[in-house]
C-alpha cells in the first residue's frame, strides 16, 4: 500500500523500480545505517562511497535523460516523467542527498537534450556515460535572489547579478552563484547569466555550459546543510570566466526555456520527498510493533495507532498528486504548471508532518544520531525550501490560476 503499485505501471516501470529497490534495499540503507557519522565528515568528498554512484551506473539510473543518439537509455514514451517520479521515490527511500545527486544528472541532461546544440551534446554526453563520478549541476541561485526571482520579478533591477559580456570568441562571466545542488563536485554547469541589462530578467538572461576547469570558475566552498547532506551543495565565483562562444546554450530568454527543467523538476522534488516518507513509515512502522512500552507493544497503544494511520494517509494523498502532476506534464496538459507547483508545496508539508510523527512515535530513541530517524526528520525540514520555497510556490500557483487578477508582486500596477 505504502509502495507504488497500483497495477497501472508499465512492464518497463515495474522493472526499473524493483532495480532501484533491490539497489536502496542492498548496498544504500545498509550503507547509511551503518556508517551515519560519515554524513558528518567535514571533508565533503570522502561522504559518499564511490562504490554507490558505481551501483546506481550498474543499474542504470545514473545517467537517465541521456538520448539515444548518445548513448543513454530511452524511457518509454508518454510517461518520462512518471517514471523519473517512481525511480526518485525509490532512491530517496534510500537516502535522499543521492537522489539528489542523480536527479541532477537527469534534469540537466534533459536540458541539454532539448537546447544544447549537437556538437556540444556530442562533446558531453560520452563523458558522462564514461564515468560514474561525473555529475552535473544548474547553477542559477544567487547570494541576492533566489526563489524570489521566479514570481517573477521581471524588471531590469532585478536581473540576474552575475553577467556575461560577449569579448571576441569568448563569453566573460563574472558573478557568484549559491545554494547549488551538486556544485561542489560537478565537473560540468549550466550557468545563468544577464546578457542586457536593458531588458527584464525574462527578456535579458542567457545560459551558459561551463565546464568545472574553466579559468576564472572557483568553487569556493561545500555549503554544509542541515540535510541531504550526501549531496554536496556548493558556491562558485566566476572571475573573468571564459567561455568558448560556442558553448552558449540560450541567448537572452534562457529563463523561458528552462521550464524543461524546471517542470520534471517539482514532481522529482515531490518523489524525493515522498521517498523519505516512505522511509519514516516502514521504520517506524517495524519499530511500534516490536518495541514494547507499558507492558504491549507501541502499535497496541491507540494514540500510536491513530499517528501511524495518520502518517500512511498522508504519503498515499502526497502519492496521488504527484502522479496526477506528473501524468499532466507527460501529456503535456495546459493545468500542469499548477500540478507541478501544487505537488511541490504540499509534498513538502505533508511529508514534514509524517517525519514529525516518525520521531515522536520513537521517543527518545528518535532523537539519537545512530538511530537514523532524526536523519529523516532533517532531509524532509530541508525540502520546505528546495526548488523555490512554499511561498513562493503557492503565489506562483495563483498567478497561474488567475493571471489577469493575481499581483505581479513587483514594479507599478498596470
Amino acid at each position: 500500500m505504502i509502495h507504488a503499485d497500483d497495477g497501472s505501471l508499465s512492464e518497463e516501470q515495474r522493472l526499473m523500480r524493483n532495480s532501484c529497490r533491490a539497489f536502496v534495499d542492498d548496498v544504500v540503507t545498509p550503507f547509511i545505517r551503518g556508517n551515519w557519522q560519515r554524513e558528518w565528515d567535514m571533508t565533503p568528498g570522502d561522504r559518499l562511497p564511490r562504490a554507490i554512484l558505481e551501483g546506481a551506473e550498474t543499474i542504470g539510473v545514473r545517467t537517465l535523460g541521456v538520448p539515444v543518439d548518445h548513448g543513454g537509455i530511452e524511457l518509454e514514451p508518454g510517461a518520462e516523467v512518471r517514471t523519473f517520479a517512481l525511480i526518485s521515490e525509490e532512491i530517496a527511500r534510500g537516502d535522499s542527498g543521492l537522489a539528489d545527486k542523480l536527479v541532477q544528472n537527469w534534469k540537466v541532461s534533459i536540458l541539454l537534450r532539448e537546447l544544447a546544440p549537437q556538437h556540444l551534446q556530442a562533446r558531453w554526453f560520452p563523458r558522462l556515460l564514461a564515468d560514474p563520478q561525473f555529475l552535473l549541476a544548474h547553477c542559477l541561485t544567487e547570494p541576492r535572489g533566489a526563489s524570489d526571482r521566479w514570481l517573477p520579478y521581471n524588471v531590469p533591477e532585478a536581473a540576474m547579478n552575475t553577467k556575461a559580456v560577449l569579448q571576441g570568441d569568448h563569453w566573460v562571466i563574472n558573478g557568484r552563484k549559491q545554494f547549488i545542488s551538486n556544485g561542489y563536485d560537478a565537473s560540468l554547469y549550466v550557468v545563468y547569466a544577464n546578457t542586457d541589462t536593458s531588458k527584464g530578467m525574462l527578456q535579458g538572461t542567457s545560459s551558459f555550459l561551463v565546464p568545472r576547469d574553466t579559468p576564472g570558475l572557483t568553487v569556493a566552498k561545500c555549503n554544509e546543510t542541515v540535510g541531504c547532506r550526501f549531496m554536496n551543495n556548493g558556491e562558485l565565483v566566476f572571475e573573468d570566466c571564459r567561455v568558448p562562444a560556442d558553448h552558449l546554450l540560450v541567448r537572452d530568454l534562457a529563463l523561458g526555456s528552462a521550464g524543461q527543467y524546471f517542470r520534471a523538476g517539482k514532481i522529482i522534488q515531490a518523489a524525493k520527498n515522498l521517498g523519505v516518507g516512505v522511509a519514516c513509515f516502514e521504520r517506524t512502522a517495524d519499530y511500534v510493533q516490536n518495541y514494547v512500552q507499558g507492558g504491549r507493544i507501541l502499535i497496541k497503544h491507540q494514540a500510536v495507532a491513530l499517528r501511524l494511520a495518520d502518517m500512511a494517509t498522508r504519503i498515499e494523498a502526497v502519492r496521488a498528486l504527484v502522479d496526477r502532476a506528473a501524468k499532466a506534464v507527460d501529456e503535456d496538459h495546459p493545468g500542469a504548471d499548477v500540478l507541478c507547483n501544487m505537488s511541490k508545496v504540499y509534498a513538502s508539508e505533508e511529508i514534514m508532518k509524517v517525519a514529525t510523527h516518525a520521531l515522536e512515535l520513537h521517543g527518545g530513541n528518535g532523537a539519537m544520531l545512530e538511530f537514523g530517524i532524526e536523519k529523516l526528520f532533517r532531509d524532509a525540514a530541508i525540502f520546505l525550501h528546495m526548488d523555490a520555497t512554499v511561498d513562493v510556490s503557492r503565489m506562483k500557483i495563483i498567478k497561474n490560476m488567475f493571471p489577469a487578477t493575481a499581483g505581479k508582486y513587483a514594479g507599478p500596477e498596470s
